[in-house]
């Protein structure tokens, strides 16, 4: 199974925000952090936005941030929404509605059994728990790297 680009952003973007709950977050910051295109991670953010899981904040010193706290995002439903708004057909691993043998096939089912056990392992888990204890060491990766970019 491969996720989309789309929700490996939206993953990233949660992650960096996550990490600095006590400020505003910019695109060009994260997209720099990340070295990933400005343009590809606005989409990224908008869609967050429409989720309900990133607010903008307008003005001079205006960014994003989380619209929740950490413990209050659950990665599965932010993967389960963000394959679906990337336009992944249903997370579908294989090509069945254009399959001439899908009417008599077992794979579809147990193919969507595997997805539903992979969505339960997320869902198990908030942004909280992947930051627990190392939201420090993600904020010295980040330095590091704008660390780097700067030579």
């Amino acid at each position: 199974m491969r996720l989309t680009r789309h929700t490996d952003y939206a993953m990233r973007v949660l992650l960096y925000l996550g990490a600095r709950p006590d400020r505003v977050c910019t695109i060009p910051e994260m997209a720099r952090a990340y070295g990933i295109s400005q343009n590809h991670l606005m989409k990224v953010v908008h869609a967050l936005g429409k989720a309900g899981y990133v607010t903008s904040v307008r003005g001079r010193h205006g960014g994003i941030r989380l619209a929740r706290t950490a413990s209050a995002i659950n990665v599965g439903a932010v993967m389960r929404t963000s394959e679906t708004q990337s336009g992944a057909e249903g997370l579908m691993l294989l090509d069945c509605p254009r399959c001439p043998i899908a009417p008599a096939c077992g794979l579809t089912n147990v193919i969507d059994e595997a997805l539903a056990a992979f969505f339960a392992v997320l869902e198990r888990y908030t942004l909280a728990d992947l930051l627990d204890q190392r939201s420090e060491a993600l904020l010295a990766i980040f330095a590091a790297s704008r660390a780097q970019q700067a030579v």
